[in-house]
């Protein structure tokens, strides 16, 4: 029989990691609360302005920008958002497995693929299997600002009107509920006006220029949706996270019981194996 002490110091150590990891899904349940707030509130704003946009965009006879024009399929740019921490299960897996797949089929269809990440763990994967990310953000997972959509949204902008990208991607967890993210793949430039979008109607008159009105308010657009998809990102690896540590926390339970058995087994044993030895010792001095 296994000896007490190493059963005893393994439950008392598991013990430890039960609090751990209960102790960390309480505060991804606080964070994820706050992360699905935020992104249910930037949706709306997010789907006002495609609105705008595509009215916009519909109802002006003029040239349009650079940014809603379509080049073609030749060189595409992949972003691809991850988290900077682990320990949230398959979050990282289920993205970074999405993105090796989309530039595997985008290099086999002729494109000439670039990649940016955003997040230590994309950058990471990427790096050991040789594969060079030509800009890296990190830092951003957990505490999303505007700031940080604002700074990969210029970026991306300029690598696209100066070096002639055609196509933008981005990979990231779109966030539907607590225990359910789904890993989407969408194209982020051109930008493309939804066709259902409601119309303009009536007489208007732009101020300044509807060419200055389109200016301004592309990079904006192009910006918020970055926003928003850092949002979605985030609130699905907040809600990983708790369900990850939640599984951990049960699986850490059900190790507890099982030691705990082997251990009463092994006292039970032992005991028994006393009381053998006395009574023999006492049936020996009675010969």
């Amino acid at each position: 029989m296994p000896s007490l002490l190493p059963i005893k110091r393994r439950i008392a150590s598991t013990k430890n990691t039960t609090q751990i990891t209960k102790a960390m899904k309480m505060v991804a349940a606080s964070k994820l609360r706050k992360a699905q707030e935020r992104i249910l509130e930037a949706r709306p704003y997010a789907r006002g302005m495609m609105g705008v946009l595509s009215s916009l965009a519909k109802n002006l006879n003029k040239e349009y920008h650079p940014l809603l024009d379509r080049r073609g399929t030749g060189k595409i740019e992949v972003i691809v958002l991850t988290s900077d921490r682990g320990l949230c299960g398959g979050f990282n897996t289920t993205i970074l497995k999405k993105a090796s797949e989309f530039i595997r089929q985008k290099k086999e269809q002729g494109g000439q693929v670039g990649m940016s990440v955003v997040g230590r763990k994309g950058r990471e994967y990427f790096k050991r299997r040789g594969l060079d990310a030509r800009m890296a953000w990190s830092g951003i997972s957990g505490k999303v600002q505007y700031g940080h959509a604002v700074e990969i949204g210029q970026d991306l902008e300029k690598l696209y009107l100066d070096e002639g990208i055609d196509e933008v991607y981005v990979v990231y967890n779109e966030f539907k509920s607590a225990i359910s993210q789904q890993v989407v793949v969408e194209r982020l430039l051109p930008i493309e006006p939804e066709d259902d979008a409601g119309t303009i109607t009536g007489s208007y008159m732009f101020e300044p220029s509807p060419d200055e009105v389109l200016e301004e308010l592309l990079p904006k657009h192009l910006q918020f949706q970055i926003f928003r998809m850092l949002l979605e990102s985030s609130a699905s690896e907040e809600g990983a996270r708790m369900t990850a540590m939640d599984a951990a926390n049960k699986n850490a339970k059900e190790v507890i019981r099982l030691l705990t058995l082997t251990y009463n087994r092994a006292r039970q044993a032992n005991i028994t194996k006393e009381i053998l030895e006395v009574v023999g010792g006492a049936e020996a001095l009675k010969g």
